[in-house]
C-alpha cells in the first residue's frame, strides 16, 4: 500500500518466504500478529535478525496482543545485541475493535474473534480518495498547479474575473475506497460480518470441512462453508480460504464446500498474489 509492505503473522521461515515471493526487505514497515500461538509469530526473531544483518536503519512498527512485547522483546534483543534498526512494539486490546494503526492512506482496525486464546483479525481500510480532475477544465480555464489538489479535495474555482466554476464541472468522482480483511484463527462468528460489510478481499481460515463441524468448534476454527457464509453476509467481493488442516491432502473440495454457498471464492496458497479491488 503505497510504496509500504504490511506483514499479516509471521511463521517459521518467514525471511524465506519473503525472497521467495521477490519482496524487498526495505519495504517492510509494519507486522500485525493475530495471537501468540507459534505458527503465527515464530519467525519475528528471525526475520527481524535477518533485517538487522541487512543493516536495515528505519523503525519496525510491530501490533501485537498484550503480553507479546514481555515476550519478544527479551528474544530479539538477545539475538541481536548489535541492533541497526529500532524495533517498536505496540499492544492492542483484544476484547474490543479499534483503529490501532493509521496513516493518510489507511487505517487498520483489530476485529477480536474466537480462539483458544486471545486473537483479533484486521481489517485494512483505504481512506477516501481524492476525485479526478479533468485535463481539458485545467487547460480551458487555466488553473495554476497550486490550485489543483484543492479542486480534487471538493473545492471550486474562481477565475481571476470573479466566476465560480462548480467542483462537478472540473472533476469526475474519485474511486471508491478499498479494504481488506485477515480473520485469522476463529470459530464461526454470527456477527463478524457486521464489521466487515462491503469489503473487497477477506481471508477467513477454514480449517475444517462441514463433516468435521463438530471438531471446529470444539477447537475453535471454521470450516470451509462457515468461512463462506461471513463472505456473503458481509456482502464481500471475493474470499479466500485457508489454514488448512493437515489431515487434507485435497483442499479442492473445501473449495468446493466454500463456493457452493459464495462462488467468489479461492484457495490460498503459496506466493498467491491478489490485487484488491
Amino acid at each position: 500500500m503505497r510504496d509500504k509492505l504490511f506483514m499479516v503473522d509471521c511463521g517459521e521461515g518467514a525471511q524465506i518466504q519473503f525472497c521467495k515471493s521477490h519482496l524487498k526487505f526495505s519495504r517492510l514497515h509494519s507486522i500485525f500478529i493475530s495471537h501468540l500461538h507459534a505458527d503465527h509469530c515464530l519467525g519475528l526473531v528471525g526475520l527481524v535478525s535477518t533485517l538487522n544483518l541487512l543493516g536495515r536503519t528505519a523503525q519496525l512498527h510491530i501490533f501485537l496482543p498484550k503480553g507479546g512485547e514481555k515476550l519478544f522483546a527479551t528474544m530479539i534483543h538477545f539475538f541481536n545485541w548489535e541492533i541497526t534498526f529500532e524495533v517498536l512494539f505496540h499492544e492492542y486490546d483484544d476484547r474490543r475493535s479499534e483503529v490501532i494503526y493509521e496513516d493518510r492512506s489507511m487505517t487498520v482496525t483489530n476485529l477480536p474473534l474466537e480462539h483458544r486464546m486471545p486473537c483479533c483479525g484486521f481489517l485494512f481500510a483505504e481512506k477516501p480518495l481524492a476525485r479526478h480532475i479533468l485535463r481539458e477544465m485545467i487547460d480551458a480555464y487555466e488553473i495554476p498547479l497550486s490550485e489543483i489538489n484543492r479542486i480534487k479535495n471538493g473545492a471550486d474555482y474562481t477565475l481571476p474575473d470573479g466566476q465560480v466554476i462548480a467542483n462537478e464541472r472540473l472533476t469526475t468522482p474519485a474511486d471508491p475506497p478499498r479494504s481488506y480483511a485477515y480473520c485469522s484463527d476463529t470459530r464461526y462468528m454470527p456477527g463478524l460480518a457486521a464489521q466487515l460489510q462491503g469489503v473487497n478481499l477477506l481471508y477467513h481460515e477454514a480449517t475444517f470441512c462441514e463433516d468435521d463441524l463438530q471438531k471446529a468448534t470444539s477447537r475453535y476454527h471454521s470450516t470451509a462453508s462457515q468461512a463462506a457464509m461471513v463472505a456473503k453476509e458481509a456482502g464481500a467481493r471475493k474470499l479466500i480460504i485457508g489454514h488448512y488442516s493437515s489431515r487434507y491432502t485435497d483442499e479442492t473440495f473445501l473449495l468446493q464446500e466454500a463456493q457452493a454457498i459464495f462462488p467468489q471464492t479461492v484457495l490460498a496458497t503459496e506466493n498467491l498474489c491478489v490485487n484488491v479491488e
